[in-house]
C-alpha cells in the first residue's frame, strides 16, 4: 500500500544539482530513516515532499495526490516538523495549538483533539506557559504537537532530536516509536543510532543520489551480497572443516584457532540460511558449538562504505557515477 511515491525527482540551484533523478516509495505504516552526510539532499527532499519548495523535474504523489497540482489536499495528509520548529515564541502553548488548528482548517472537535495531542506528547501540564520560556525538549514536543494536529497519515520529521540532551533524546525517540504505530513516519537524521533505534527501513542519500534503499536488517547486503557465518567449535577441526565444505551452499571456508576453540568464517553462495542444518551436522560429529552467527555489517559500517564511494569526487555524467558506485562497492567486498 504505497502512501508516498517519488519518481525521478531532480532539484537544481543554478548549476548545482541538489537532487539527481531520485525515485523511491514509502508504504503505509513504515518508519523510514533518511540518512546522508551534510549536503546530501535530505532537507531538500523533505521540503519537496511537504510542498515547501518545488522540484525542477519529477513528481511526488501523497496517497495518489500530486503535491504540485493539488497541494492543499496533499498537505492535509502530512504533518511536518522542520529542523527548527515553526513556533510563535510569544504565544502560550495552548494559544499556539489553537492557532495551528484554525490555520489547518481541521474539522474535528477542537478542544478534545488538542487535549488528546497534548496528552500524547506529554505537554498538558505546560499548556498555559509561554513558548519562549520552555526548554529545548519541550519546544520540540510542541513542534511535534503542531505536526499532529489534524491527524495526518504521514509525519515528516527533520532532525527531530538535534540539540537535545541525552534524556530528552530518549524521550523523543520513544515518542516517535509510539507515533509510528498509527502514522507513517519519515525521519531525517545524520545520527545513525537514532535511525537504528527507531526505523524499520532506511534510505541513504549521497551527493543527491540514493545509494541504498532497503529494510534496516538488509542494509549490509546493499554494500555486499556476500553472506558470511562465524562458527566457533571445540572439537576435531579437520572433521568440522570437511562437514562445512560438503554443504553445496558454501563458497569458501577460512579457519583459525585461538586456544582450544576453532573459529571458521564461512562464505555462502546465496542468501539461504544454513545455520540449522550446519548446527545439526557439526553436533552429530561430536564437536561442541560455542558460537554460530550470521555476520552482517552494522548500519555505521554500511553508511561509511556507501557514502565514501562517491564523496571523494563528483562526476558530471550521472550514469558513470552510478556505475562507479557499483564497481567500487563490489571491489571493496566486506572481508577484513
Amino acid at each position: 500500500n504505497i502512501l508516498i511515491k517519488v519518481v525521478s525527482l531532480t532539484k537544481k540551484y543554478g548549476n548545482h544539482k541538489a537532487l539527481k533523478n531520485i525515485s523511491f516509495n514509502v508504504d503505509k505504516g513504515e518508519i523510514v530513516g533518511f540518512l546522508g552526510p551534510n549536503g546530501a539532499g535530505k532537507s531538500t527532499t523533505m521540503n519537496i515532499l511537504t510542498g515547501y519548495i518545488s522540484a525542477s523535474s519529477g513528481s511526488v504523489k501523497i496517497d495518489g495526490i500530486d503535491i504540485l497540482s493539488d497541494p492543499i489536499n496533499a498537505k492535509k495528509k502530512i504533518g511536518y516538523l522542520p529542523e527548527t520548529p515553526p513556533l510563535y515564541m510569544d504565544m502560550t502553548v495552548s494559544e499556539y495549538l489553537n492557532f495551528v488548528f484554525e490555520l489547518k482548517k481541521v474539522k474535528l472537535n477542537k478542544q478534545a483533539h488538542i487535549k488528546e495531542i497534548c496528552d500524547l506528547v506529554k505537554i498538558s501540564d505546560i499548556s498555559k506557559r509561554i513558548i519562549k520560556n520552555l526548554s529545548k525538549g519541550y519546544k520540540q514536543r510542541v513542534g511535534l504537537a503542531q505536526a499532529l494536529i489534524g491527524n495526518p497519515e504521514i509525519l515528516i520529521l527533520d532532525e527531530p532530536t538535534v540539540g537535545l540532551d541525552p534524556k530528552q533524546i530518549i524521550e523523543i525517540r520513544n515518542l516517535i516509536k509510539e507515533l509510528g504505530k498509527r502514522h507513517t513516519v519519515i525521519l531525517s537524521s545524520h545520527i545513525l543510532s537514532e535511525i537504528q533505534a527507531i526505523c524499520n527501513k532506511v534510505i541513504i542519500l549521497n551527493n543527491g543520489k540514493i545509494v541504498a534503499n532497503s529494510k534496516l536488517e538488509d542494509i549490509s547486503l546493499v554494500v555486499s551480497p556476500d553472506r558470511r557465518l562465524a562458527l566457533d567449535i571445540i572439537g576435531d577441526k579437520s572433521v568440522v572443516y570437511d562437514i562445512i565444505s560438503n554443504f553445496k551452499e558454501v563458497a569458501k571456508v577460512f579457519f583459525e584457532r585461538s586456544g582450544e576453540v576453532s573459529n571458521f568464517i564461512i562464505h555462502l553462495k546465496d542468501d539461504k540460511d544454513i545455520r540449522k542444518e550446519l548446527s545439526k551436522a557439526v553436533t552429530e560429529s561430536g564437536a561442541t558449538i560455542v558460537g554460530l552467527k550470521l555476520l552482517t555489517l552494522s548500519l555505521e559500517e554500511a553508511f561509511l562504505r556507501l557514502t565514501e564511494v562517491t564523496s571523494d569526487s563528483e562526476q558530471s555524467d550521472e550514469d558513470a557515477q552510478q556505475e562507479t558506485v557499483k564497481t567500487t562497492i563490489n571491489n571493496k567486498g566486506v572481508d577484513k
